[in-house]
């Protein structure tokens, strides 16, 4: 590939890359209108026939890393390991 077809390529995806966060904004627009229509509904579960739409609780346990890594400072480095991996970026 020569560096016009990488430089129109880089475009495109820049492009791309604009139309992904515009979409990516309608669609929390969109869902957010939902979400606020069945809180005032005060549902979780609506039923339009064809589709169902859920909006749950739900809880969670997670690790919390960081304050393992501070209290067990020796423990948390006996489990960890480095990890190689290939980060793509245009700037």
């Amino acid at each position: 590939m020569r560096n016009t077809e990488i430089r129109k390529t880089v475009t495109e995806l820049q492009n791309l890359y604009a139309d992904l966060e515009t979409l990516k904004s309608i669609i929390a627009e969109k869902e957010g209108m939902i979400k606020e229509e069945m809180e005032a509904r005060e549902i979780e579960t609506l039923d339009l026939g064809n589709v169902i739409i859920r909006f749950t609780s739900v809880l969670s346990s997670r690790f919390d890393t960081k304050a393992f890594k501070q209290d067990f400072a020796d423990i948390y480095t006996l489990f960890t390991k480095q990890v190689a991996s290939r980060r793509f970026s245009i700037a």
